[in-house]
């Protein structure tokens, strides 16, 4: 099974990819790790594309089934196999934009309020998160998404609203069943 699940920042795609991953026995990639160089401070230097897609590609390879958990709309054409199914999560602006705020704290302290750098990467960041649903800027917005899902030929399972955990990997497992029949 090759499932691909996205949606805007801080929608629950790493957490739901994870569970499903360890429920299936699958491996879980997630783009950042291929999108970002690791640095200090981190999510601040892009990674060369050709050596992104190279890894990401050599990665998947060497398994039958996986979860692709983040973006990838403008990675390219072709250029991931066919996804077996495509999941969207959506939930509301301002539960999103709680969650990414309690886990930035989480991972980095109050450095992201007291280093004035990292205070305005950190600003930047969460001003970036709430224009997904309004800003009609290219990139990482619920308009490409949604103009990419429409795209897509194959299965999709759009989940949307302030949904658990559990619940969104149930619906994620039945859809699974409903495709293998």
């Amino acid at each position: 099974m090759k499932i691909h699940i996205f949606g805007a920042s801080g929608s629950g795609v790493s957490t739901l990819g994870e569970k499903l991953s360890g429920h299936l026995q699958i491996p879980y990639f997630d783009t950042d790790f291929y999108y970002w160089e690791k640095s200090e401070p981190p999510f601040t230097v892009r990674r060369n594309p050709q050596v992104r897609n190279e890894m990401i590609i050599s990665d998947m390879r060497r398994h039958e089934g996986w979860i692709l958990g983040g973006s990838v709309i403008s990675w390219g054409d072709h250029l991931f196999p066919t996804f077996d199914l495509a999941v969207f999560l959506w939930i509301p602006t301002e539960i999103r934009i709680e969650r990414l705020k309690k886990r930035e704290f989480e991972r980095y302290g109050n450095i992201i309020y007291t280093d004035p750098a990292r205070n305005q990467q950190y600003l930047d960041f969460i001003n970036w998160a709430s224009g997904y649903d309004t800003t009609s800027l290219t990139g990482r917005t619920i308009a490409s998404h949604e103009k990419w899902l429409s795209a897509l030929d194959v299965p999709v399972l759009q989940i949307r609203g302030d949904v658990t955990v559990e619940q969104r990997f149930r619906l994620v497992l039945d859809e699974i069943s409903r495709i293998s029949d």
